[in-house]
C-alpha cells in the first residue's frame, strides 16, 4: 500500500523512499481515477522492457495506482497530494513536480460546485469517523496486549531470538552497507483489511509464518532478526503494520531469500509452499484463566471497532469516489494529454 489508514492517523513510509530515491517525479493534483490509468500504462511498459517496478496501491480504491519505483533507475513517480500532501523538497535537482490544476474546465467546475461541496463535505465527515474508530481499536489492542504481556516468558522469546540469529546469519558478515527499504504491507480499505504478502513473498525459497497472540513479541522479534542483518551487511526490506505504523509486520532478508511473517489476524495465513514453517510463540505465553476471560472481553470489542471503521472506509469511499468522477467529467482532454507527455518522457 502506499498508504495506511491506521489507529494512529493517515500513515505511508513515502518520505523514506523519497530520501533514497535518484529521482521522484511530484504529480500535484486534486482527488482523481485519471492519473491511476497513466501510472499502470508506464507500470506496463517497463516491465515490457524487463524493468523491476514496485506498484504502490491506494486503500480507498484498492484498483488504483498510487504511485510507481523503478528500482534498477531509483526512479519514483507519485500522485502527491492525495491523501497526502507531499512535497519537493529538491527543485533543479532530484525531484520535479508536474501539476495537473490548471487542466480542469471552469465552466464545467462551476456547474458542479454544489456536488463537489456536498460530497467533499460528506467525504471529510466520514474520513473523521473512521480515523476516530480506528484510534479506540488501537487503543483496545494495546490493553490487547498488555494482558498478554504479563503472561509471557520472556527469557523463552530472548533465547529464541538468539538461536535464529544464529541460524540466519552465522559468523558472516558482509562487506558493504545494507539495502533498507520501508513498504506498508496492508490497510484497512474500503473492502476490510487488505495485505500484499503473498505476492511480495512469493519468490522466496523459506517463509517463517509467525503465530502468536497479541503482545507475545512477533513485531520485536521481527525487529531483532532485521536490526541484525542490517549491522552485518544483509539487505532488509520492512513491512510495516497497517493499524500499528509502528508495528512490523513482516521482514523480508532478500540475499537469504527467506522473510518473517506475521501470520495472524488480520492477515492469517497457513504453510503452502514447500519453503514454509511455522514459528509458534503461542507456547511462550503462561495460561492464565481470569487474564483470558478479560482479553476475551477486549477482544470482541476490538473486533467491532474494526466493522465500524470498515463501515466508516466504506462510506468514505463511495463519497470521495462521487466526488472524484464530477471532478474527472471536468477535465479537459487535450490539456491532460499534453501534460503527460512529459511524464511519458520518463518510460522511454
Amino acid at each position: 500500500m502506499g498508504t495506511a489508514y491506521t489507529g494512529q492517523g493517515i500513515s505511508h513510509k513515502f518520505d523514506k523512499l523519497i530520501a533514497t530515491a535518484n529521482e521522484t517525479v511530484f504529480l500535484k493534483c486534486p482527488p482523481t481515477h485519471i492519473i491511476s490509468n497513466v501510472l499502470n500504462k508506464m507500470l506496463a511498459d517497463f516491465v515490457k522492457r524487463g524493468y523491476d517496478v514496485d506498484k504502490f496501491m491506494d486503500p480507498i480504491h484498492p484498483d488504483n495506482t498510487q504511485a510507481i519505483f523503478i528500482k534498477s533507475e531509483s526512479l519514483l513517480i507519485i500522485q502527491a497530494s492525495h491523501p497526502i500532501a507531499l512535497e519537493p523538497t529538491d527543485l533543479g535537482g532530484r525531484h520535479k513536480v508536474i501539476s495537473f490544476y490548471d487542466i480542469y474546465d471552469e465552466q464545467k467546475l462551476q456547474d458542479k460546485n454544489h456536488l463537489i461541496v456536498e460530497k467533499l463535505a460528506l467525504a471529510n465527515s466520514n474520513l473523521e469517523k473512521a480515523l476516530r474508530t480506528l484510534a479506540d481499536a488501537k487503543r483496545l489492542h494495546d490493553e490487547w496486549e498488555v494482558g498478554n504481556i504479563n503472561r509471557m516468558q520472556w527469557d523463552v522469546h530472548e533465547k529464541k531470538i538468539s538461536t535464529l540469529k544464529e541460524e540466519l546469519f552465522g559468523t558472516i558478515s558482509l562487506n558493504k552497507n545494507a539495502d533498507v527499504s520501508h513498504r506498508l504491507i496492508g490497510s484497512l480499505t474500503s473492502r476490510g483489511a487488505q495485505d500484499f504478502i503473498p505476492s511480495i513473498t512469493k519468490n522466496l525459497d523459506r517463509r517463517v509464518l509467525i503465530k502468536g497472540l497479541p503482545g507475545t513479541g512477533k513485531s520485536t522479534l521481527m525487529k531483532a532478526l532485521a536490526a541484525e542483518g542490517i549491522s552485518r551487511g544483509f539487505d532488509v526490506q520492512y513491512g510495516w503494520c497497517g493499524l500499528d505504523p509502528i508495528g512490523v509486520d513482516l521482514v523480508v532478508f532478500p540475499e537469504l531469500s527467506i522473510c518473517f511473517i506475521d501470520a495472524t489476524l488480520p492477515h492469517v495465513y497457513e504453510p503452502e509452499h514447500p519453503g514454509d514453517e511455522i514459528l509458534d510463540l503461542v507456547t511462550m505465553c503462561k495460561e492464565d484463566a481470569e487474564a483470558e476471560r478479560k482479553i476475551e472481553d477486549i477482544e470482541k470489542l476490538y473486533k467491532d471497532k474494526i466493522l465500524d471503521a470498515t463501515g466508516y472506509m466504506q462510506s468514505y469511499a463511495v463519497s470521495e469516489n462521487s466526488l472524484i468522477i464530477a471532478m474527472d467529467s471536468a477535465i479537459k482532454q487535450e490539456v491532460f494529454e499534453d501534460k503527460i507527455s512529459a511524464l511519458k518522457s520518463y518510460s522511454k
